[in-house]
């Protein structure tokens, strides 16, 4: 049987293990929104598009001041010493009081109330970059959400083409078991009664052995494409068999030569390499915004509270109180409004390479777009001819099968008569067998190669309004 996932460029068939029952009639239609809705990367895929949202919602925001509100109470001493020190990895004490002559163990309460407001006003774009490479992650991650729907829609229809063609088969090799047991019915009579050799019976339940074997190969194919449909739709494997639409196997599609249905630049696969495109080329801006300066407003507003009175020291060693209020209620404020640069003048060096890498990055992105665009000009060519082919054969068919039908009624006829032997009927019966087998598969290929074509223009609709 020709299978349409070694010629589609993007018709991959995935097998695995799930289960629930259908016990009505599965359209194609159904069968596409349970994968839609079930398949598990298409979920994923459809959460990291809500992450970027929310990641271009952030970005925005990245641009509102900083406020910070701090406050501290504290219980010590303020006993202090001339000399340089350096809180080294954030460790210090910052204890500020009199020098006295000796130490002190004078403790009391103290407090110490901030706000800081510090706003990177102006950085040369590098703000709006931002926005903009998140929003182009977003578009990334939107078309290749729309990517794998539209790759799965094709998955799941080739899956269901071929499991409507392997029950079909199954089908045509049970009824050529019925004939072969039929026909050992017919040689074992003639051969029990003496008209024919012994020699035939033995071939005659040679061939109902064969008819067996091929109905369970038959059989576990079809198995093999029940449980892939079920695992694409992602659903559990149905204990009965699936029941499926037979359209496509009573009716043809009617357009079937419109090549130029969609461009192939809103082709899913092509708008995809499009916008991996788009976000290298932004990230290399926003490099480029990052080798400027940031110019930044701050603010501060302070509140001091001090157990210690202000003439605490030498003089009046005993001028402070053990008392939790007094050393918390802020009696002291202080306020600082400034304007600052912050520039490292090395790093022109660092971001030139960087948008430089990025560049080529865009470059290579491009080549690849070129030739998945050529990828799909040849498929679409490839398709155009399989379905020529295809038609031709679905034509010949009906043909075959009449012919081999009439074949095998002479031959019968004639070996119930003497007239014959039972090579040439089994002959026959093997030469109708595969007549069958042939139309099972004429009309489910002519649906595989426009799906192929569907594939290749990126436009699904091409295919489903063809039912």
């Amino acid at each position: 049987m020709q299978g349409i996932n070694k010629v589609s460029l993007i018709l991959l068939l995935f097998m695995g293990l799930a289960g629930k029952a259908f016990s009505q009639m599965l359209t194609l239609p159904q069968a596409i929104r349970l994968a839609v809705d079930h398949y598990g990367v298409i979920r994923a895929k459809g959460h990291y598009v809500n992450a970027s949202r929310d990641l271009v919602r952030e970005s925005k925001r990245e641009y509102l001041p900083d406020l910070n509100l701090s406050g501290q109470q504290d219980f010590g001493t303020v006993d202090a010493q001339n000399g340089p020190v350096y809180g080294f990895r954030g460790y210090g004490v910052a204890s500020s009081g009199p020098l006295l002559a000796t130490q002190s163990w004078n403790a009391a309460f103290g407090a110490l109330y901030l706000t800081n407001v510090s706003w990177d006003f102006f950085a040369f774009g590098r703000a709006k970059e931002k926005v903009k490479v998140s929003e182009k992650q977003l578009g990334l991650d939107s078309s290749d959400w729309q990517q794998e729907i539209f790759e799965h829609k094709i998955r799941v229809s080739a899956a269901y083409l071929n499991l409507l063609a392997a029950q079909r088969l199954t089908h045509s090799q049970q009824d050529n078991l019925d004939r072969a047991l039929a026909l050992f019915t017919v040689v074992e009579a003639r051969a029990r009664n003496g008209l024919n050799p012994g020699v035939d019976s033995s071939l005659a339940a040679a061939e109902v052995s064969n008819a067996r074997i091929s109905l369970t190969n038959a059989q576990d194919y079809e198995q093999e494409e029940s449980n892939a449909l079920a695992s694409l739709m992602g659903i559990n494997q149905p204990d009965q068999p699936f029941s499926l639409d037979t359209v496509f196997v009573s009716s043809l599609p009617n357009n079937l030569h419109d090549s130029a249905a969609v461009p192939l630049n809103n082709h899913p696969l092509t708008t995809y390499y499009r916008s991996r495109i788009i976000l290298s080329d932004e990230r290399a801006r926003l490099y480029q915004a990052q080798a400027w300066p940031v110019f930044s407003l701050f603010g501060i507003f302070q509140g001091r509270a001090s157990g210690f009175d202000y003439n605490y020291g030498m003089l009046n060693p005993n001028a402070y109180s053990h008392g939790y209020w007094s050393g918390v209620d802020p009696n002291r404020s202080n306020y600082l409004l400034g304007l600052g640069m912050t520039w490292d003048l090395t790093s022109p060096l660092r971001i030139r390479e960087q948008v430089s890498a990025q560049r080529w990055i865009s470059r290579g992105l491009q080549d690849e777009l070129g030739q998945i665009e050529l990828e799909l000009h040849n498929q679409l060519t490839l398709s155009d001819a399989k379905i020529r082919n295809a038609l031709a054969n679905f034509r010949e068919a009906p043909v075959q099968l009449k012919a081999a039908g009439d074949a095998y009624a002479q031959k019968s006829v004639m070996y119930k008569n003497g007239l014959s032997n039972i090579v040439d009927v089994t002959q026959a019966l093997f030469t109708l067998n595969r007549a069958e087998t042939e139309r099972d598969i004429a009309s489910n290929n002519v649906w595989q190669a426009l799906l192929i074509k569907t594939a290749a223009l990126g436009d699904f609709d091409l295919f489903i309004q063809e039912q």
